[in-house]
């Protein structure tokens, strides 16, 4: 009897946003194991977060985000009814992810003179023969003294007990910093590198562009052509069965 698949084979170059970001600040052996896990995924179903992050999003952009709003959702969510175990394990995760958020919330560091929108959360670029999801959230814009729109995008990352390196933080943020940029092509100034955030529910901070994020950017660029070129010579990790 042949053995069950363990990993799939992802014939071309993609990555998203978290992994690159992670690529950018990592030692060359972790991002060998980095494109390798792209390249790789495992085929069991792995524990997203997309409840919460639905939540806190919907939540941003109402203004009713709060400690408050975060611990109802996050008990609301353990005590909701599962088919399965798997399904209860996601809850579960999702609903500690609130309550853990809960514990930090703070809208502190997210610019004061901003105001939560729609994004385009289907955006995604090829970035030198890579395949780059930026997983948008929420946009962010506000009105200059002199009545000019500038504008910006979000995203949520969560790693339980283990706030987000600032510095892979930054790189996260400059990369939406970037995409705004190829999606505001109609007015080169409206993307404003400070309303480009990334959300860390692990800390409550908003980690957001810094002022260098076009020299960021341009490093993910040059980042994802030495990936583009590793991507066939990289194995499949010990053990692993393709499917």
């Amino acid at each position: 009897m042949s053995e069950s698949p363990t990993h799939k084979l992802v014939k071309t170059p993609k990555i998203n946003s978290r992994y690159l970001s992670d690529y950018m600040v990592a030692s060359e052996r972790a991002r060998r194991t980095i494109i390798r896990d792209c390249k790789f995924p495992r085929i069991a179903r792995v524990m997203q977060h997309d409840l919460a992050k639905s939540f806190i999003t919907n939540a941003l952009r109402s203004g009713e985000l709060s400690s408050m709003s975060l611990r109802e959702e996050g008990d609301r969510m353990l005590n909701m009814m599962a088919d399965t175990d798997f399904e209860r394990e996601k809850i579960d995760n999702n609903g500690d992810f609130l309550l853990a958020y809960a514990e930090v919330f703070s809208m502190e560091t997210l610019p004061s003179t901003c105001e939560i929108v729609d994004a385009d959360t289907s955006f995604r670029a090829s970035i030198n023969g890579v395949d780059v999801r930026p997983d948008i959230r929420f946009g962010l814009v506000r009105v200059t003294r002199t009545n000019r729109l500038r504008t910006g995008l979000g995203t949520i990352r969560y790693a339980k007990n283990k706030p987000l390196d600032v510095e892979a933080g930054s790189y996260q943020s400059s990369m939406l910093f970037g995409f705004r940029k190829m999606m505001d092509v109609h007015d080169d100034d409206a993307p404003e590198a400070k309303l480009c955030v990334t959300l860390d529910c692990a800390s409550g901070r908003f980690i957001p562009a810094p002022s260098d994020a076009t020299r960021r950017f341009q490093n993910m660029e040059a980042a994802c052509a030495t990936i583009a070129e590793r991507w066939d010579n990289i194995e499949p990790p010990d053990g692993a069965v393709i499917g």
